[in-house]
């Protein structure tokens, strides 16, 4: 990863944004903090007043009402989607086969076939492809990683994830598409839980098996699950569960816990809350801030410890608080990719992991039955 985080000589960037709801404006931000490599220079939405809003924000001139108007502007390079999950395939098998490079807002899509169909479009046409999981670039994240990796925590026993939030029922009126399968593809685990869920099996290696169940207990005019539980067998044959919920008043920072046989690792709101070897290692959250930045080679994934604190824990019980310093990064990274002819750290077939467990543990939750996965 650290080579193809710092690489970035070669041409700027120019970017479109499509959707400006509540995520596009910080791309729009992270954008203008990449201004030493890449342009936003138009955006699209289907609600002109929020398209314009944006734009008047971050002082882009151009402004469109659909992503097809947009994909005819011969300008933009590369495209950010920002839209209802359900819409990504479709709107990103369109731009690459325009010719365009595409980051899309998590999940990847609602379906494997979805899926599917984006990576066979990233390999027809060559362009790049990324699927945001910023917290891949979190310090803490690199730090517990490359101490997995390294064997520093032994074998693995035991792995442990939550994502205990708080959505009002005002946040899924807001949006038509908000907790319908067919466009939000899910609910808990789906649309909160999936960052962590990437998170862990990027840290503790592929989901073998689980057994399954989700509930609709919080709230009303939703088609999905509002809290699911699974218990989970890994491939290196640790086991662990992993939790989500938008029921939790008033939410609680996202956690991974991992015990191996030398030791253990708690990540908590993006930060290192724990790490504690058995030959005496201790490592502090800001110790592992500075050796994550060791790795990245000067600091690329910069997430501010205080800030990322704070951050993370408002948007347990906030969805308008984002974790922008990590999106940077991860935008740094894939414009990288582009210049350089390599691959983005979160690429189509790593963006598709985490959807294949929250689907197998849908499946598991309506059958009654474990699932084996892939």
């Amino acid at each position: 990863m650290t080579d193809v985080m710092n690489a970035t000589d070669g041409k700027r960037v120019r970017f479109g944004l499509v959707g400006c709801g509540a995520i596009g404006p910080t791309h729009a931000a992270s954008l203008r903090q990449l201004a030493d490599v890449a342009d936003l220079v138009a955006v699209a939405d289907f609600l002109p007043e929020r398209a314009k809003k944006v734009a008047d924000q971050f002082g882009v001139k151009k402004i469109y009402a659909t992503d097809e108007e947009l994909l005819a502007d011969k300008e933009i390079d590369a495209i950010s989607f920002c839209t209802p999950s359900g819409k990504h395939a479709d709107q990103a098998v369109r731009a690459m086969r325009a010719g365009k490079h595409v980051v899309v807002e998590k999940p990847m899509d609602v379906s494997l076939a979805a899926c599917d169909r984006m990576i066979a479009a990233e390999r027809e046409t060559g362009k790049k492809l990324a699927i945001i999981s910023q917290h891949r670039f979190d310090h803490a994240s690199i730090f517990v990683r490359d101490a997995i990796q390294s064997g520093r925590l032994g074998k693995l026993v035991l792995v442990d994830m939550s994502v205990k939030w708080y959505r009002t029922q005002a946040y899924y009126d807001a949006g038509e598409w908000r907790g319908t399968w067919a466009l939000d593809g899910g609910g808990a685990l789906m649309n909160q839980g999936v960052h962590t869920v990437d998170l862990m099996q990027w840290l503790a290696g592929p989901v073998e098996s689980l057994r399954a169940h989700i509930v609709t207990g919080a709230h009303d005019r939703i088609e999905v699950e509002d809290t699911a539980v699974a218990s989970l067998k890994f491939k290196n044959g640790a086991i662990g569960t992993l939790t989500a919920s938008t029921a939790c008043y008033s939410g609680q920072p996202a956690r991974v816990d991992i015990y191996g046989t030398e030791g253990s690792a708690i990540i908590e709101g993006d930060r290192l809350k724990y790490f504690n070897l058995k030959d005496g290692t201790q490592v502090t959250a800001e110790e592992a801030s500075r050796h994550a930045q060791s790795v990245a080679s000067g600091g690329t994934a910069s997430v501010k410890d205080e800030g990322a604190t704070r951050l993370t824990t408002e948007a347990s019980k906030d969805p308008g608080a984002v974790w922008g310093d990590a999106h940077t990064a991860q935008l740094r990274d894939f414009i990288t990719a582009i210049n350089t002819g390599g691959r983005p750290l979160i690429h189509g077939v790593e963006g598709r992991k985490p959807l294949e467990i929250i689907l197998a543990v849908y499946e598991s939750a309506k059958s009654g039955k474990e699932v084996t996965l892939g």
